[in-house]
């Protein structure tokens, strides 16, 4: 398959219509239901499912989509850095986060690192950590911003400055509002939303002790303090999650209670041939991180 012809699939895909992306490649309707019918030729699956007025992917076309855009991405990604020399830093760092305090400290390192490399952009990649990992694996994101506890034998890291507290988000005309500090006993039995990460869940469970059994779940979230707050604010449930700047009108937040930490560290593939941005964002990082106090 040519990256070309990808890039056609994945226009009609998001099109949903051979006539609005003929129209946005620049090319012919029948060029394009061509290229299509080639496509799934030579692949010997069916990929879009075809009506009077628009096409929608079938299962097999929804997984090429995800393949699809993860092979366009890595290419344009390589492009950029076949593109840049040593001499003049420039190109792309793309680095995989969840939501975590520490997007400041490496907010901040970004920032600081693009006035010494202007030509240097970032792209930041919002995801739970076991995505993120995916796509370095792939090749499609250079660094991961991940919570602990993860395996990182396959990753060099550096370790990031804040530690991340894990609180209770409730509304704040609810009962617990009034403590300054929640017990796994002033959970029990109180309808809860919690991260969907196993490792993040065990270390949770660890904490409700033996209380884990009265836990009473009735969601699960991947990411999104936003969605979890709307979640809260409807009367669902009370959400643990990191702390974080929440609406301080109608919601509160309150710290477990003993205290419950995460660590979080940046990470990237071992034996990697890296750009020279990359290779000069690691090691300004780890300068950086040696003398600025948090």
């Amino acid at each position: 398959m040519e990256i070309r012809v990808l890039h056609y699939f994945l226009v009609t895909a998001r099109e949903e219509n051979i006539t609005k992306a003929a129209a946005f490649l620049h090319i012919t309707q029948p060029t394009l239901s061509r290229q299509l019918m080639q496509m799934e030729e030579e692949l010997g699956v069916k990929l879009f499912n075809r009506g009077k007025h628009n096409i929608m992917l079938t299962e097999e076309g929804m997984l090429l989509r995800r393949r699809a855009q993860e092979i366009v991405d890595l290419t344009e990604k390589t492009v950029k850095e076949l593109r840049c020399g040593e001499e003049s830093i420039s190109g792309e760092i793309s680095i995989g986060c969840g939501e975590t305090r520490n997007m400041k400290p490496l907010s901040e390192m970004m920032v600081s690192f693009r006035k010494l490399y202007p030509n240097v952009n970032f792209n930041i990649y919002t995801a739970i950590a076991d995505d993120v990992k995916e796509r370095l694996e792939s090749g499609v994101l250079d660094m991961g911003l991940l919570l602990e506890p993860v395996e990182i034998s396959r990753y060099q890291y550096v370790r990031m400055p804040l530690k991340e507290k894990w609180q209770v988000l409730m509304r704040k005309d609810a009962r617990l509002a009034e403590k300054q500090g929640i017990t796994p006993d002033d959970l029990a039995g109180i309808p809860l939303i919690i991260a969907r990460r196993r490792s993040i869940r065990n270390e949770l469970e660890n904490w409700f002790g033996y209380e884990k059994e009265k836990l009473y779940i009735v969601s699960t979230c991947n990411l999104s303090h936003y969605n979890q707050s709307i979640m809260v604010e409807s009367g669902m449930g009370m959400a643990l999650v990191m702390e974080f700047y929440c609406n301080q009108d109608t919601l509160c937040l309150r710290p477990l209670e003993p205290e419950l930490e995460s660590g979080c560290v940046l990470v990237w593939k071992k034996n990697l041939t890296l750009s020279p941005a990359m290779q000069r964002f690691i090691e300004f990082v780890k300068e950086y991180l040696t003398k600025t106090v948090y």
